[in-house]
């Protein structure tokens, strides 16, 4: 083992702990807001928040938009999006804590760090179109689907899996 990699070990949780934590959380959740998690219901504010800065007048008389915008209340003044910022903070903190933060791009030695990027943010837009589809994300539709054993949920997260098992076999060739 050379020093870079004697530096760089990591100490990580058992991930089946930290499931165990996150359907805790689950539960909390919904005990105390009456749902579930989820993270496109803070992007979206943070969308309607923009275009209403950017352009008022279309995010009033815009059919989508107008049924979030208020005079009164902010789109952000929502708890979704504190969930989101906390789920920032929290990664910040425990990747401080254990010495991982860092700017760097982690990809296959078979390509380019411009191209893994290329595919994340196409990963990233496509993920972004199906969950204002799917009227949520993988976070509200699947886990939180799941924990309250809603078929739904169930079928939501074989499909994500299912899709992204059939969908890697064109694309190992960036990461094998």
């Amino acid at each position: 083992m050379n020093i870079d990699n004697q530096k760089n070990k990591h100490v990580y949780w058992n991930p089946y702990f930290g499931g165990f934590l996150l359907g805790i959380l689950i539960l909390f959740t919904f005990y105390m807001t009456g749902r579930g998690l989820g993270a496109s219901g803070a992007m979206k504010s943070g969308v309607v928040t923009i275009v209403d800065a950017l352009a008022s007048n279309h995010a009033e008389h815009n059919a989508y938009y107008s049924k979030f915008v208020k005079e009164e209340k902010s789109p952000l003044n929502s708890w979704l999006v504190f969930e989101a910022l906390g789920v920032l903070i929290g990664a910040f903190i425990s990747g401080g804590l254990a010495g991982r933060i860092g700017w760097r791009v982690q990809h296959s030695p078979k390509i380019t760090s411009k191209r893994r990027l290329v595919f994340a943010l196409g990963g990233g837009v496509l993920f972004g179109i199906g969950a204002q589809i799917a009227r949520g994300c993988t976070s509200g539709a699947a886990l939180s689907g799941m924990a309250v054993l809603s078929t739904g949920g169930f079928i939501t997260m074989l499909a994500i899996f299912g899709t992204g098992f059939l969908v890697a076999y064109f694309f190992r060739k960036n990461w094998i």
